[in-house]
């Protein structure tokens, strides 16, 4: 057997034991949370580059017709004012469910790699803990893209913002890697799901079908971030942190955001 066999099959006996254990609580699950309630950003909070904290700017984040909307139409360039809307409590072992669609124009001076693009960030550092001038909270992002109508473009991919993930085995250094997912053209509605096991599994699914999975997310130890956010144990693996959606440039629609507790470390 080779070395990185040996250390694939512990990893995944690692895995299922984990999963066996968050199962056997399956009885303390409160039910679905809807974190977005239809009405208001109540419970939420944001954060802009170059803004303090909760200065909704431009009014870019709003609630209309019962949905969460990511809009532009008060600006005149993007200008780099990449946004953040967290959700204000931490969690570690969930199952979160996200409609969403893209619609209209990408907002102009919006960088082309933004085209339909917004995204899910999960175990991410807190909105408080992030600089004035930080594009991008450090997390996981699950990279929601829209096609062009055109070219095959996957969803639900990952992007490591300070970070690093553990794929078959191998720690994986790549900024984004795309899923397995078809594309979706035009403002249709998708579904993206997500089941989070602490610092054990990450599995992204899209209209039902799992589209990709890793394990041991982590801190990078060559992103600027690193001490700052590195505990007082040293241990860079992440298992709790913030849920946040995106403002990249694109027009989103959310209608639902909701989480379902599976146990904070399967201890609820």
């Amino acid at each position: 057997m080779k070395p990185n066999q040996l250390v694939s099959i512990t990893t995944i006996v690692l895995i299922l034991f984990s999963l066996n254990a968050c199962q056997s609580k399956k009885s303390k699950e409160k039910g679905w949370i809807q974190l977005f309630n239809g009405k208001n950003l109540d419970g939420w909070e944001m954060k802009f580059a170059g803004h303090p904290l909760n200065e909704n700017y431009k009014n870019t984040f709003r609630v209309e017709d019962g949905l969460l909307k990511v809009r532009y139409d008060q600006y005149e360039n993007f200008d780099n004012k990449f946004g953040h809307l967290f959700y204000n409590k931490n969690d570690s072992h969930y199952k979160l469910r996200v409609e969403y669609r893209f619609v209209g124009e990408q907002c102009p001076g919006g960088p082309g790699w933004a085209f339909r693009n917004n995204g899910i960030m999960i175990h991410g550092q807190k909105a408080s803990t992030m600089e004035l001038d930080q594009n991008f909270p450090t997390s996981i992002e699950v990279q929601l893209l829209g096609g062009n109508g055109t070219d095959e473009r996957s969803t639900l991919n990952l992007c490591t913002p300070g970070t690093n993930v553990v794929m078959d085995g191998e720690l994986r250094l790549e900024h984004c890697i795309n899923s397995k997912s078809k594309t979706f053209h035009g403002d249709q509605w998708v579904t993206a799901e997500l089941e989070v096991y602490g610092d054990s599994l990450i599995r992204h699914i899209v209209n039902g079908e799992v589209v990709m999975e890793y394990t041991q997310p982590q801190l990078d130890e060559r992103d600027v971030s690193y001490q700052k956010l590195l505990p007082p144990d040293g241990n860079k693996l992440l298992k709790v942190g913030s849920i946040s959606i995106q403002a990249e440039s694109h027009p989103t629609d959310f209608r639902k955001i909701e989480l379902l507790n599976l146990g904070d470390d399967c201890e609820e």
